[in-house]
This record gives structure tokens, sequence and C-alpha cells, in this order.
């Protein structure tokens, strides 16, 4: 009894298997692209490291100058800041002790010319005693006056730096050579409580002979954070800057 041949090219007169949608043996999506969970999809290979590429700040510049709301740098700093260098500083303050040096001496000529002209109105020619009296009174009348005239000066001294660093961001001198204090936070005025701590640390130090005063204004030399920072400047959060 004969069953008959099979067909050709299937032995087993079996039908082969249909591929069903979605099974197996059918490309699903996303086939062949490797799945990285956590990371977005860059192609093959590892992630990105985000912080390989950042590069130390290089000396003289600003490392890290905040930027204002919406981006750029703060309104009336040109292109960018840079660190004012120490020789503009010297320079800014040299021009600040000229004005207060002027203003001192229209005060004290003021205060303690009558001074001298009540000690030329003194009789020699009266008796000592008369005399005596006249010019122990004009020199009580100086000195009163000259410690008035310190008085007027310090009283000025701290109204030009702390008002006009903490209002105008700048004295006389720092405008006259393009120079700004900031906050190193905001980039922004440092304000009148910052400006008060940027202008007393140096008064206090000069009551040890001056010394104390001249270490602080040395003190951004040995400041390793590339801002050049004084004391005075790292107790207040402040920077000076110099505009391109």
């Amino acid at each position: 009894m004969s069953f008959g041949a099979p067909p050709p090219g299937n032995p087993y007169g079996q039908q082969p298997p249909q591929p069903q949608p979605g099974g197996y043996g059918q490309p699903q999506p996303g086939y062949g692209q490797p799945q990285q969970p956590g990371y977005p999809q860059q192609g093959y290979g590892y992630p990105q490291d985000p912080y390989a590429q950042q590069q130390p700040p290089q000396p003289g510049a600003y490392p890290s100058y905040p930027q204002a709301p919406g981006g750029g740098y703060p309104q009336g700093y040109g292109t960018g800041p840079q660190v004012a260098s120490m020789g503009r500083r010297f320079a800014a303050r040299l021009i600040d002790g000229v004005i207060i040096g002027v203003l001192y001496t229209a005060f004290a000529i003021a205060g303690v010319a009558g001074s001298i002209s009540s000690m030329q109105d003194c009789d020699p020619n009266a008796s000592t005693a008369v005399y005596n009296a006249c010019m122990d009174g004009a020199a009580n009348d100086f000195a009163s006056k000259f410690g008035a005239v310190l008085a007027v000066l310090g009283i000025v001294s701290l109204l030009y730096e702390w008002l006009m660093v903490g209002l105008k961001g700048a004295t006389l001198g720092k405008l006259a050579l393009g120079l700004r204090v900031v906050n190193v936070e905001t980039g922004q005025k440092p304000g009148l409580g910052s400006s008060f701590i940027r202008w007393i640390i140096p008064i206090v130090g000069s009551f040890a002979c001056g010394i104390g005063q001249l270490l602080v204004y040395l003190s951004p030399f040995w400041d390793k954070s590339g801002r050049q920072q004084g004391w005075h400047d790292k107790a207040a959060k402040t920077m000076v800057i110099h505009n391109q």
C-alpha cells in the first residue's frame, strides 16, 4: 500500500510555522539598540562624564563669576570682568589718598587759622603772667580745633569709602581706573553692610602703629583663590574687578 511521495522540500509533509506578529523571530521595535537605564541615549559607548571637560581657572581671571539673571554679566561690566591687578588697586588708593588729603588740608586750614591768629594777638610786651595766659589759651584752642578737624576727617573718610563702595561699588579713585568692588556671590554692589566691614578692618589695624593696616592692604598678595582678596575682602565677601 502506497501513501504517495511527500511534497518536494518537505520530507515530513508538515507546514512550516508562520511567524506571529510580535512573537519570536520577528524584530521588535528598538531591536539592536543597547538600552542604558538612567542615561540619555547617545549612541553606542559609555555615557559622557559631565566633569571631564572642566578646566582649572587661569591665573588673573575670576574663576566663577556669577551671571546676572537672564544670562550675561551685570550691567556696566563690559565684555566680562577680570581680577584687578595690585598695581591698579594701589594707584586707585593713591588717588583716594590725594582726595582725602586735600579735604584734610582744607579743614585744617579753616580750623586752626583762628587759633594762630589768636597767638599772634598775644602781646609779648605784656607782663609774663598775662602773656603766658594768652598763649596757653591760644594753644588750648588750637588743640581743641585740631582734634575737631581729625574727627571731621574721620567722618568724611568713613562716609567717602563706606557710602561710595556700598552704593556705587567704587570710590573716585577706583572709578578713574575702571575698578569695581563686587559681592563674590552675586557680582553686584556689596551694599552698606559689607562695605562697612571692608572699611573698618584696615582702620582697626591702623591702631597697631599702622602695621596692621599695611598687612591688610598687602594680604591680597597671599591669597591663593585667584581672586586677589585681602583679609578685609574675605570678611566682607567682596573682591575688586577691572572692567575690560
